[in-house]
């Protein structure tokens, strides 16, 4: 069992984000789904849904509309290769997301994402502070990470 689970606050979206989520990454599933009971004025609605994506717990609450996601916590996911780079922008920016730079993304329920291909910490780690340096400076131009073109700065 998982120790620590990532809570996520939605405003009545609970159900449709984990089922977009789940329909997005590889090797996941929804765990649970809790709905409010009869009698109850949101009757049948979604109270707290469990899922989990590529192995890793989630759970989504439809709380309200108090509290609203912002780029200060965001969900890292790492990639191998540019066509993974691809299809988690393409998918977590459809339908009304937002493209951010240097990796960063808000999907179309306002959750930021970073999307990591694997060679950009490395070259940005690397001990040879120039070319970090080039790498960096390429990377401050992007919003999807190329990963062709933080190469090619890293060779200069």
């Amino acid at each position: 069992m998982q120790k620590i689970t990532t809570f996520l606050w939605f405003d009545g979206q609970a159900e449709e984000a984990m089922n977009h989520y789940v329909s997005i990454f590889k090797n996941s599933k929804v765990l649970s789904v809790t709905r409010w009971p009869k009698g109850h004025a949101l009757e049948g609605q979604v109270l707290v849904a469990s899922f989990e994506l590529d192995g890793v717990q989630f759970q989504a609450l439809n709380g309200g509309p108090q509290y609203k996601f912002t780029e200060a916590i965001s969900l890292s996911i790492d990639c191998k290769t540019q066509e993974e780079v691809d299809h988690f922008w393409t998918k977590l920016t459809e339908g009304g997301g937002e493209p951010g730079r240097c990796s960063w993304l808000k999907d179309k329920f306002g959750v930021s994402w970073q999307v990591v291909p694997e060679q950009l910490p490395r070259l940005l780690q690397d001990p040879d502070r120039a070319k970090a340096g080039r790498v960096m400076s390429a990377m401050m131009q992007m919003g999807k990470i190329d990963i062709a073109k933080i190469e090619a700065a890293a060779r200069g």
